[in-house]
């Protein structure tokens, strides 16, 4: 296996996750991996979904910390371990987002947007009484100006995560169809020096492509980026690493060389 880090995987910590860090690291060493990195949900002021109050993403980091500290000094002779966090980004909260990103010396912070204008993508009620490539847009639009607007952190997440839940999912998506928007947002994360994740996670939620699509990681190499983490998304033990051979595949075909690992909020690049 080429890629030997996993940055992005969730453990109880996280609200939609209910599998004990130990086991994440244990599998993890099993699989070969010489880095995890553990990226918890932080997703403050999110929506109230039909399920109830939307409080399920708020992190105790502080027992998160306490926790990881203790396993990674437990494994240090096996694996190394990261602290990081899934910081989710809304204009609104910048402040909020602002003051959390410095309150801990997190190895890692990945930006992402599971909230476009106070909607979760999640639900179908975001796509109804528009075309899916309105809604695709929408959630685009929301990323650059999230970008625009906020940057303590390292890279963005699942660019196109949106497309995960459209109604056609990514049947009719590619990179080309959103060019004009997408390279706006790539410029902009190059202005900023920021990184790319290539998310391993569409995958194993049936898309035909990574998060985000191939068409984007070859156009962020051809502007000249060169930050690109990866991370399986996962939620359990069954699918740390998942598609990393194929993903390892797909970088290289785009043009990379190495992939990177963020220690203190540092780059570290890794040949493949």
């Amino acid at each position: 296996m080429l890629l030997t880090a996993d940055c992005h995987m969730h453990s109880s910590f996280s609200g939609d996750s209910d599998t004990p860090m130990e086991e994440m690291i244990r599998q993890g060493i099993a699989l070969g991996l010489k880095t995890m990195c553990f990226t918890e949900h932080q997703d403050m002021d999110f929506p109230d979904s039909p399920e109830g109050p939307g409080s399920i993403f708020l992190l105790n980091t502080d027992s998160y910390l306490y926790d990881l500290a203790r396993l990674k000094e437990k494994y240090a002779g096996q694996i190394r371990i990261l602290f990081g966090v899934e910081l989710g980004l809304q204009p609104e909260i910048l402040r909020k987002n602002a003051v959390y990103a410095n309150s801990y010396d997190f190895d890692f912070i990945i930006g992402s947007s599971h909230v476009c204008h106070g909607k979760d993508p999640y639900y179908p009620a975001f796509y109804e009484g528009r075309s899916e490539e309105e809604a695709y847009r929408e959630y685009f639009t929301s990323i650059l100006e999230n970008i625009q607007k906020f940057s303590n952190f390292d890279v963005y997440g699942h660019l196109d995560y949106v497309v995960r839940y459209g109604p056609s999912k990514d049947r009719e998506y590619t990179y080309e169809k959103y060019r004009d928007i997408l390279d706006r947002i790539l410029e902009l994360l190059l202005e900023k020096e920021k990184g790319l994740e290539l998310n391993t996670g569409g995958i194993i939620s049936g898309l035909r492509d990574f998060h985000p699509c191939t068409g984007i990681l070859r156009r962020y190499k051809e502007l000249g980026g060169e930050i690109i983490t990866v991370g399986s998304d996962s939620h359990d033990t069954g699918h740390l690493a998942a598609h990393f051979d194929r993903a390892a595949e797909v970088l290289k075909a785009c043009g990379f060389r190495y992939f990177t690992v963020f220690e203190k909020r540092v780059p570290e690049f890794v040949k493949l």
